[in-house]
């Protein structure tokens, strides 16, 4: 198992239940999420800067 620090920029949605399943999308593309938090928001873009860390499996080499 490995440990990965990451951050993504999600665009802004209209309810805050539609942010949280966006931002978990985008997030378990990367890996299992461990912990995330929203850094900053840009209003004039309408984007969220989220910063996570996340856990993905590697296979084992023989």
């Amino acid at each position: 198992m490995t440990t990965h620090f990451i951050t993504a920029e999600i665009d802004l949605q209209e309810t805050p239940a539609e942010l949280l399943e966006v931002i978990e999308t985008e997030l378990k593309k990367q890996g299992e999420p461990l912990r995330w938090a929203i850094t900053s928001v840009d209003a004039d873009k309408q984007k969220a800067t989220v910063e996570a860390v996340v856990t993905t499996v590697t296979a084992l080499c023989k």
